[in-house]
This record gives C-alpha cells, structure tokens and sequence, in this order.
C-alpha cells in the first residue's frame, strides 16, 4: 500500500510539473504576438497623431451654390431621384475647431432647411458632424465621425430606416477645387454594400474673407 501511495504522488506531481511547464511556454510563446498586436496599435495612434486635422474643413468656409440628388427612397431598389437647387453658407469657430454651415434648397416638390455642426476632437483627430433640420428642429444624436485622408474624407455612423439599424457613410471629394463633392450612402448589410442616396455639388460664390467682420 505505501509502495502505490507513493507511485500516485509520483504521478500526481510528475502532472502538475508536466502541466505548469506546458503553460509557461505557452504563455512565453504567446508573448511576443501580443507585443506585437500592440506595437501596431501605438503605430497607428502614432501615424494618425501626426497628422493635425484642425482645418481640414477650412475648404467649406465661405458661400456656396449648391446642387443636389436626394434618392426619394433608399433601400428600397428605387431609382427615383430628386434635385434640389440651393446655397451653402459656411464659417469657422474655435480658430477652425468647429464649423457651422447654413443649408437652403429647392426643388419643385418641397423645401429643405437645415443646419450642419462640425467638431473636432484634438485629442483623436476625427470630426464629429451632426446635422439638424428645420422640418423636426431637432439635432441628430448619433454623429458620423472620421477623418481626411490623403484629400478624401471618410466619415461612419449608425440610424433607422423603417425600423431598422444602418451604417451612414459620408464622403467628400475634390475638396482642393472649388468644386467639391459629396456622398451619402447607406448599408443594411454591416457595410458590405453601399447605396448612395444623396450627393452633392458645390460650386464657390465667394469665400470666408469675402464676408464682413
């Protein structure tokens, strides 16, 4: 009896050093792919940190003519489209920090009124923008937020159609020109596919300095 007593231990203990050796190599193994993972975390904070965002939208300062196609009913394989005529009126606050943009336009069905909030975020370099229109007098509450990237901005957000939760995509283009353009699309799939259902125009009136202080 004494002799098994002392094979179980043997055995007991032969395990849980067998055990313990196993889990340290395998948690040293695992060590340098999580120091990696957040090598490449620093590096990317560290690229996008670089990069002062602060006027990206300096270049929608000023009055705008303003053209515009507004999908009549997204995300419902429609392919009526509305056009409406307008102006844009932009200006700068905080030294660029936030913009505020007057919208008016027309079309021969209806009138839009709205009100456009840009802000941005020194500390992660993304804008936050929100829109209001003057039909409910409400501000959305859920922002797009993102960030320009070599001329072309790209901007995420979520809202309900019918009911259901969808990804909103903004993006602009040709912001160097004084032609430049913008997109609106939607995605029910998780952002797998893309439908576009408002773009926009924009042609410069007059710029910022051209207003009275």
């Amino acid at each position: 009896m004494k002799a098994t007593r002392e094979t179980k231990s043997s055995h007991y203990w032969r395990n849980f050093l067998l055990a313990f050796l196993l889990f340290f190599v395998g948690y040293i193994g695992a060590g340098p792919a999580q120091t990696d993972a957040g090598a490449a975390k620093v590096d990317w904070q560290t690229t996008t940190s670089e990069r002062d965002g602060q006027h990206d939208f300096d270049f929608a300062l000023g009055t705008w003519k303003a053209h515009l196609k507004r999908l009549e009913h997204p995300l419902t394989v429609s392919k009526t489209w509305v056009e409406f005529d307008g102006t844009f009126v932009a200006r700068k606050l905080w030294d660029g920090r936030a913009v505020i943009e007057e919208v008016e336009l027309d079309s021969p069905g209806g009138h839009i009124e709205g009100l456009t909030l840009r802000f941005y975020n020194a500390q992660t370099h993304q804008w936050s923008i929100y829109w209001a229109n003057s039909k409910n007098g409400a501000m959305d509450t859920s922002p797009q937020v993102g960030q320009f990237k070599n001329g072309r901005g790209e901007f995420y957000g979520t809202d309900a159609v019918n009911g259901k939760l969808i990804y909103v995509r903004f993006v602009w283009t040709n912001t160097n020109t004084n032609t430049p353009h913008f997109e609106q699309s939607y995605s029910d799939d998780g952002g797998k596919t893309w439908e576009v259902n408002w773009i926009t125009d924009q042609t410069r009136i007059s710029d910022a300095s051209d207003k009275p202080r």
